[in-house]
């Protein structure tokens, strides 16, 4: 279900390293203004990943203080995995690739959308770099339209009722925002289903 750079896109970015990648990223004029601002690209991605994090885009605060999911909703995402900080950001299984690695900038109605075409040039190659990831937590309409090749007008909540249809490769999950909470009351089934076995799956996998 992975989408797969073309062959021609492979051979303009023969890539070997990660680094090599992470300077391609910072060298490519569609993120020229944050290099020359010194702001780096913010992703994880390290060789022994299990379990690859897929959200939209670092908010400003992560970009500020280079650390994503350092905040409330990140509390409640690793709550939601069942796992401690020091899992999350130290343990070389989880791997952290948003769908832009800059902040894209503030909208009327919170942050902006993560760059169109973005996530299509960089993903695959970073992806190539990492042969261990069992499962791809998809975060969001924006990760969840991408890896699953939907529409923009399939649903949310409907992609995240129907996870084990999307089983073993991909789970498709609500934002763990706070300002979530009236989603999760108005779906109890999330809390009484579907976080369960995501533990559960997190856990087998992390223990492999």
């Amino acid at each position: 279900m992975l989408r797969l750079q073309p062959d021609f896109e492979k051979e303009m970015f023969p890539m070997s390293s990660m680094q090599e990648i992470i300077e391609a990223i910072k060298a490519d004029p569609q993120n020229e203004e944050f290099t020359k601002a010194g702001i780096e690209p913010l992703f994880t991605a390290p060789k022994t990943a299990r379990i690859n994090i897929v959200g939209q885009a670092p908010g400003i605060k992560a970009q500020d203080t280079r650390l994503y999911w350092n905040d409330p909703s990140g509390d409640n995402l690793r709550d939601w995995l069942g796992i401690d900080r020091d899992t999350f950001y130290n343990s070389d299984k989880i791997a952290v690739i948003p769908m832009d690695f800059y902040y894209p900038g503030k909208g009327k109605s919170g942050d902006l959308p993560p760059r169109k075409g973005f996530a299509e040039k960089w993903h695959p190659l970073i992806l190539q770099e990492l042969p261990d990831i069992s499962l791809t937590l998809l975060i969001g309409n924006y990760a969840q339209h991408y890896y699953l090749q939907q529409k923009s007008s399939v649903k949310l909540t409907d992609n995240v009722k129907a996870y084990k249809d999307f089983l073993p490769d991909f789970f498709p999950l609500v934002h763990p925002s706070p300002r979530n909470n009236i989603w999760q009351k108005k779906n109890p089934w999330f809390k009484e289903e579907v976080l369960p076995d995501l533990k559960k799956l997190v856990k087998e996998i992390l223990e492999k």
